[in-house]
C-alpha cells in the first residue's frame, strides 16, 4: 500500500489522475451483486468479499425477502440515505423510525481499504459510548451521498484518525483521488464498516436525498425497497 505523509498530502493530489471509479475497490467478477429497487428507481450494490460477515448476513437478508417494502426511513441530503430497519414496514406517517433490528449485531470489519467515498455502502451502528467494539446493526445500512471533499478536510481525518487511536493512518493516492472527484464523507472513515458501493445508479441515491423530509429526516412520502441478489 502506497502511503503519504501529511505535509505532502496537497502536493501530491495536484499530480494524481482521477480515476473512473473508486480503484481501492475495484470490481471484481465473481463479487456478488444486489439490486435495490426504489419506488426512485434502481441501483445495483457490489459486496466486499473483504468484509465477509456483512456480505453474506446482507446476502441472507435479501434472500428472505427481509427488506422488501421496508422504507429508507432517514434521509440526509449531502450525508446520506438510510434503511433496514423491520419497524419501518407499513409504519404510520408520525412513527419514528431507526430502532429496529433482526435481534442480533455483526462484528466490526472495518478495513481501510475502503472509504466513505460517494456510493459507499456502510452498515449503520450504535455509538462508541454503548458499543466500543463497533459492533454492527444486523440489518441497517447506508449508502454515502456526501459532500465535495477538500485535500485539508482530509488532512484533519488523517490527524484526527491517527491521534485517536495512537497509530499513524494515512489514505492511498487513489483514495484520495476519488474523494477528489466523486466526494463522500471521509470524517466516518475508520468508525463504521464499509462493505459495498453502488456500480450502477448513483442518480438514483441522489434523487432519494433530494426528497423533503420531516424533523425526524424521514422522508414525507415514504420511499420503499426491495433488494434482489443478482449473482
Amino acid at each position: 500500500m502506497v502511503v503519504f505523509s501529511l505535509r505532502t498530502l496537497t502536493l501530491m493530489v495536484s499530480f494524481l489522475m482521477l480515476p473512473s471509479l473508486m480503484l481501492a475497490a475495484e470490481s471484481e467478477g465473481d463479487r456478488k451483486r444486489v439490486r435495490i429497487e426504489t419506488s426512485l428507481g434502481t441501483m445495483v450494490v457490489e459486496l466486499y468479499d473483504e468484509t465477509p460477515e456483512h456480505r453474506d448476513n446482507f446476502l441472507k437478508l435479501a434472500k428472505e425477502g427481509f427488506y422488501d417494502e421496508l422504507l429508507w426511513h432517514r434521509v440526509i441530503k449531502g450525508f446520506m440515505a438510510q434503511g433496514g430497519d423491520p419497524k419501518s414496514r407499513g409504519a404510520a406517517a408520525n412513527v419514528r423510525l431507526g430502532s429496529g433490528g433482526p435481534g442480533y449485531t455483526v462484528p466490526a470489519e472495518i478495513d481501510p481499504q475502503f472509504i466513505h467515498v460517494k456510493g459507499a455502502l456502510a452498515a449503520a451502528r450504535q455509538g462508541d459510548q454503548v458499543n466500543p467494539a463497533r459492533r454492527s446493526s444486523g440489518s441497517q445500512f447506508y449508502i454515502v451521498q456526501g459532500r465535495s471533499v477538500s485535500p485539508q478536510m482530509l488532512q484533519g481525518v488523517v490527524r484526527n484518525i491517527s491521534q485517536a487511536t495512537g497509530t499513524p493512518f494515512s489514505y492511498t493516492p487513489d483514495q484520495i483521488a476519488a474523494y477528489q472527484e466523486f466526494g463522500g464523507t471521509p470524517h466516518l472513515d475508520m468508525q463504521y464498516t464499509v462493505f459495498g458501493r453502488v456500480i450502477e445508479g448513483l442518480e438514483v441515491l441522489d434523487a432519494i436525498c433530494d426528497v423533503e423530509v420531516a424533523s425526524s429526516n424521514r422522508p414525507l412520502e415514504d420511499i420503499t425497497m426491495k433488494v434482489e441478489i443478482l449473482n
